[in-house]
């Protein structure tokens, strides 16, 4: 009787998962890949930043182009090797741009401090600051000052794809600090998260990446994060990064993070549309402050 009893209990169970089957999805948790359509890019993330639990994927693995969200990572390796007031001498490294290109109006000769440097490349989403970091940082881990631009750029390069195997973003591979398009040069959106989950470790990329705009007396930046930006009808409640990018091949890619009552979040988008950038990650942001998730 009871062994009849328990065959009842599993076929009625089993009944209703075959005609309810989202029941399958709710009782353990998250369903990772359980809502494609949340975001129109090619490829996305959320991780918890706090555990690195992946909270929500779509193509999280599918190799992308980065475009400009390669600076977190160049940013990363310079905050492990110079000091927030290092001097650095602007060289010929800024003169090598492409027509376009992004740039925050560096000078050869000029000499700023690394904090503002980093503030040059990470806000406005200078291409020469980028450089312009990547030189200094190759000449001064390599100890060899008279480098020429073109060989530090290469050793920084190096540098990009040992510290991204390190933290484990193994299906990307680097070849400049600042994410113009090379077809050598790819991400993952999952990979994406690992390494700003990595620089957001670094209070001044923290306070950098959630800055509106920065200002001394001789130079303004301006974030081009809409979420960051109050004034934006893209604004979003507790976001405080991370770098936006655009490229023709990447089409538009944001890294961005938020924080809401001691939850903290990363979304990655990537290969996503002018305005749709700034929805998908809302949308991924949104779902992962979904009060059910937020209590775990």
């Amino acid at each position: 009787m009871k062994k009849f009893l328990i065959l009842c209990i599993v076929l009625f169970v089993s009944g209703i998962l075959y005609k309810y089957p989202e029941y399958l999805k709710k009782p353990f948790g998250l369903h990772i890949e359980s809502n494609k359509n949340l975001i129109q890019g090619k490829a996305g993330v959320l991780i918890d930043e706090n555990s690195g639990k992946i909270l929500y994927a779509k193509n999280a693995n599918e190799r992308l182009y980065p475009a400009s969200t390669t600076k977190i990572l160049t940013a990363l390796i310079a905050l492990e090797k110079a000091n927030e007031n290092d001097p650095i001498r602007i060289g010929n490294e800024v003169m090598l741009r492409e027509s376009g290109e992004s740039s925050a109006g560096l000078k050869p000769g000029q000499v700023l401090p690394f904090k503002v440097l980093l503030r040059a490349m990470l806000l406005p989403s200078g291409n020469d600051a980028a450089r312009a970091i990547a030189v200094y940082i190759a000449k001064k881990d390599n100890n060899q000052p008279n480098m020429t631009s073109e060989a530090a750029l290469d050793y920084f390069s190096k540098l990009m794809n040992a510290k991204a195997k390190q933290i484990g973003a193994t299906h990307s591979h680097f070849v400049n600090p600042h994410g113009l398009h090379n077809p050598n040069h790819y991400s993952t959106a999952e990979d994406l998260a690992k390494i700003a989950r990595e620089a957001r470790k670094f209070k001044e990329f923290r306070e950098i990446v959630s800055e509106e705009v920065y200002k001394d007396s001789s130079e303004t930046f301006y974030n081009r994060n809409e979420l960051v930006n109050r004034s934006s009808q893209h604004y979003f409640d507790g976001a405080d990064g991370i770098k936006t990018g655009f490229t023709d091949e990447a089409g538009h890619c944001l890294v961005s993070s938020a924080s809401k009552n001691g939850k903290k979040l990363i979304a990655v988008v990537l290969h996503s549309s002018k305005e749709n950038v700034w929805n998908d990650s809302t949308a991924m942001l949104e779902y992962g402050f979904q009060e059910k998730y937020a209590k775990k």
